[in-house]
């Protein structure tokens, strides 16, 4: 095996959610603006168990392949529990979730070697600018971080904070820039996005945002908003829903469960009868609309009858996009100290999830075949709906172009297309 190379810019590797992904290149700008070379970043996820044991697992990879690359953990599992990281041999930096947004962490004569303060100072979320995003044909916007709620399971509020919100300008002045940069899709990111604006002067709304978003940069020809709490849509965003086009039609819940015992354990803001009002409200409203959710399986004291409610929303919505997470005990959780549903019970629960959201998903894509759709191409052959529809192509295309096709075919999980004759395609 030969020696292996010193990297000529640092590689980040980015678990979780999309609020990484964001904050991930704004630590790339930094770390290149610093000089950085030979590093590998890992920015980490503390959702669950299994996500904390793949950061450290790709610590002891990164480390294996790049012997001689500075090796720096950061994010959410960093933020919680940051002795897992300063145990490992192979690391040379942990940075908290504040930390790691600030320039001068990146600063090749900062040795420090753990920099994690208290997650809960944070007052305020600052508008950094960046350039673009490594690999990827959309754009994320952070809007807001942190979380103001404390539901039993999650431990993120405490690697993010309290709820903050991005002032208006910093946000159209990132889209202003991204859109220059060739950017036409946009995902609105953030810990807990219907909370944005409490913060605020003059508490504007979700709603109220977005709609002088898409004024301010009439260049966005798509925006999508990452996950919803049912029950705190404003009354702008409903009327962006039903009247305002470049809205996608796909909307995602933040569920969690179908039980009302369920989600009275777990903190949540709403119920069951919340998600089938939210769900009847927005097909009225936009009668093509399609949902995904996030949901846990196998919360503890979930019972056998429990776990059916919870399946037969799923069903009952027509959910097509499930985001299922059997259910993993965070420590220093309300919800850790619970009586425990068995692994194995989870797993099963979680699999009948995944098979519901399958059919409904199956279902969804078969109305969509012999149609015409406007499709964001991702990379040269593969792209996605307004819908989010996964779509493979029998052609090759731009990256980041918005191009129409005719769905020829579907296999249940995504579309196939062909090109329409006016196409760009290569």
């Amino acid at each position: 095996m030969g020696e292996s190379k010193p990297l000529a810019s640092p590689e980040i590797i980015t678990f979780g959610c999309r609020l990484n992904t964001y904050e991930s290149e704004v630590m790339r700008g930094h770390a290149i603006s610093a000089g950085m070379t030979n590093a590998v970043i890992i920015n980490s996820c503390a959702v669950t168990k299994e996500a904390e044991r793949q950061a450290r697992q790709a610590v002891r990879r990164a480390k294996r392949e790049n012997p001689d690359a500075r090796i720096i953990v950061t994010g959410c599992a960093a933020q919680t529990n940051p002795d897992q990281f300063t145990k490992m041999p192979e690391v040379d930096q942990v940075l908290g979730n504040m930390e790691k947004l600030e320039p001068t962490a990146f600063d090749l004569n900062n040795t420090e070697r753990v920099q994690v303060n208290d997650i809960m100072s944070a007052e305020e979320t600052a508008g950094h600018l960046i350039e673009g995003f490594d690999g990827r044909a959309r754009a994320f916007l952070q809007i807001q971080n942190g979380c103001n709620h404390r539901c039993t399971f999650c431990i993120i509020p405490y690697g993010r904070g309290n709820s903050r919100s991005v002032p208006l300008g910093a946000i159209v002045d990132q889209a202003r820039s991204l859109t220059r940069n060739g950017y036409k899709e946009f995902v609105l990111t953030g810990v807990d996005i219907t909370a944005y604006g409490e913060d605020l002067p003059g508490q504007p709304t979700l709603g109220q945002m977005c709609r002088r978003l898409l004024a301010a940069v009439p260049e966005i020809e798509r925006l999508r908003l990452s996950s919803l709490d049912p029950v705190e849509v404003d009354d702008d965003l409903w009327r962006l829903i039903e009247k305002e086009p470049r809205l996608m039609p796909h909307l995602h819940i933040s569920l969690q469960a179908g039980d009302d015992m369920v989600l009275k354990r777990m903190k949540r803001r709403h119920l069951r009868a919340d998600v089938y009002a939210f769900v009847e409200k927005a097909r009225r409203l936009r009668p093509d609309v399609v949902f995904g959710a996030d949901i846990i399986a196998g919360f503890p004291t979930e019972t056998d009858e429990m776990a059916a409610n919870s399946l037969r929303l799923v069903e009952e919505c027509d959910i097509a996009y499930m985001h299922v997470f059997p259910y993993s005990a965070r420590p220093g959780t309300p919800a850790a100290k619970m009586p425990q549903v068995p692994g194995d019970l989870r797993k099963i629960r979680a699999a009948a999830l995944r098979e519901a959201g399958d059919r409904n998903l199956a279902r969804f894509l078969n109305t969509l075949v012999g149609t015409e759709q406007q499709v964001l191409v991702e990379n040269e052959t593969t792209g996605r709906t307004t819908h989010y529809a996964p779509v493979e192509f029998a052609f090759t295309s731009t990256g980041g172009a918005i191009i129409p096709v005719i769905i020829s075919g579907t296999d249940g999980k995504k579309l196939y297309a062909r090109p329409r004759v006016e196409a760009n395609v290569a």
